[in-house]
């Protein structure tokens, strides 16, 4: 009875990790370097150039001809945690180091494309990246049984269209195809395993560490609508609906294990087998409602509001195709309200200069359900960008934006799908640098 009660703590610590890497607040908001120089204020509203496809389809009919858009972020995160007091599940302090800074910088792409065919008729395509992170911590940190290394990566095929109904007023939508690639890794305290099951495998607590590490990708769909009411020349308002989409994720888990839990296996302990896992992730549907107002010849100011229902992961239930019984695991996840205020100068024909803030909540409910995956908390952006217009057919925009975290706190116990991770307790010292070019074509 023992050694099955264990077992299943074992399972569901595992499969923790696994679900910790689509828990959280990731959702990649970088989708043009215009708007980022706003803090995206303007997203579903500004309809200035082909990122629109993305932000709100209907505003393609605001463009002429054709235009094409190469864009590229570059995103810089800082998240370096302070153990206070991290305990593992027998009552000793949890060994090793803080790690050092968790994230990796990554390289974020985007490109756009959209042609107006003259008759109210406009067509886009957008591919890019609106979910994904990394986190690599070292293999010997305090909290290695919750997480080493977290990889999400996406990508998105976004071929739309919108119709302009009146002069003032234009529908869009589009399809998105999307690719969802994971892999998640922490290492497994088998020495804990062997005292808490009784194996008589000779191994020591916090000191025969293994590793489980888990693979999988997905292809799925959705849509996403927009409306845009231009109330005058200078004013418009728009309106936008990414829908949810639901990832069934087919991968694997490998394992790495000591010697003495290979020969065990061996000799007929079911545990620890590489082999197929699945789950179920349901990516958040997002409202944006947008205002964008050129008050004279040289100023215009926009807002935004956005609603992302992170709410979706209240539990996840993943599944392996042999004997390891299902495991479900409560998120409790909020949704989330993220507010934005851009103002935009127009030097002349050439320069344009803006300037934005944003306030973004965390979807993490509280430090107990905070995850090393994704340290995430609330964020206060401060943007700055510029436009430089070469010719009649080539321009360049140029974003900088430093986010202000408010330092995340961890505070996990041993127990439940914790158990064998240990009672993770301290907090992180955290803040995102973001530096994106934008290569805009017109023809």
């Amino acid at each position: 009875m023992k050694r099955g009660l264990t077992f299943l703590g074992i399972v569901a610590a595992i499969l923790f990790s696994f679900q910790t890497a689509f828990g959280a607040g990731f959702a990649l908001i970088e989708q043009s370097v215009s708007g980022l120089g706003n803090a995206f204020a303007g997203g579903a509203a500004a309809a200035e150039d082909a990122s629109t496809v993305y932000f709100n389809p209907a505003g393609m009919t605001r463009l002429q001809g054709q235009q094409l858009m190469f864009v590229g972020h570059y995103i810089s995160a800082q998240a370096e945690f302070k153990n206070e007091g991290s305990m593992h599940v027998l009552g000793m302090p949890l060994t090793g180091g803080d790690s050092g800074n968790a994230p990796d910088a990554n390289v974020v792409p985007n490109f756009y494309y959209v042609a107006n065919l003259d008759n109210g008729l406009a067509l886009g395509l957008g591919i890019n990246a609106p979910f994904g992170f990394t986190t690599d911590y070292d293999a010997t940190w305090v909290g290695r049984y919750h997480a080493l290394k977290s990889s999400v990566i996406s990508v998105n095929i976004n071929p739309s269209v919108a119709y302009r109904f009146s002069p003032r007023f234009s529908l869009g939508g589009g399809l998105n195809i999307q690719y969802l690639e994971a892999e998640l890794s922490n290492a497994v305290d088998f020495g804990t395993i062997d005292y808490l099951g009784s194996f008589g495998l000779g191994l020591t607590p916090q000191q025969d560490d293994g590793k489980a590490n888990l693979t999988g990708d997905n292809w799925a769909y959705g849509f996403n609508l927009g409306a845009l009411l231009e109330i005058s020349e200078n004013t418009r308002l728009g309106v936008a609906y990414r829908s949810k989409i639901e990832h069934d994720i087919d991968g694997k888990v490998d394992y790495d294990v000591p010697f003495a839990v290979a020969y065990a296996q061996a000799m007929g302990l079911n545990m620890f087998s590489d082999g197929p896992a699945s789950a179920s992730i349901d990516l958040p549907d997002t409202f944006s409602i947008s205002f964008y107002h050129r008050f004279s010849e040289k100023w215009a100011v926009m807002a935004d509001a956005t609603w992302t229902k992170w709410s979706l992961f209240d539990e996840l239930e993943a599944t392996f195709d042999d004997n390891t019984p299902d495991s479900v695991t409560t998120e409790n996840w909020d949704d989330t309200w993220r507010y934005a205020l851009g103002l935009t100068y127009y030097a002349n024909e050439n320069w344009t200069f803006r300037t934005g803030t944003a306030f973004d909540e965390t979807p993490v409910p509280d430090a107990q359900h905070r995850t090393p995956r994704i340290p995430c908390g609330d964020r206060i952006w401060a943007a700055f960008g510029m436009g430089y217009k070469i010719s009649q057919n080539f321009g360049i925009d140029i974003g900088y934006a430093h986010l202000f975290v408010d330092d995340p706190e961890i505070d996990k116990a041993a127990t439940g799908e914790d158990v064998l991770r240990g009672a993770l307790k301290g907090t992180y010292d955290a803040s995102v640098d973001i530096l994106s070019v934008q290569l805009n074509i017109a023809f």
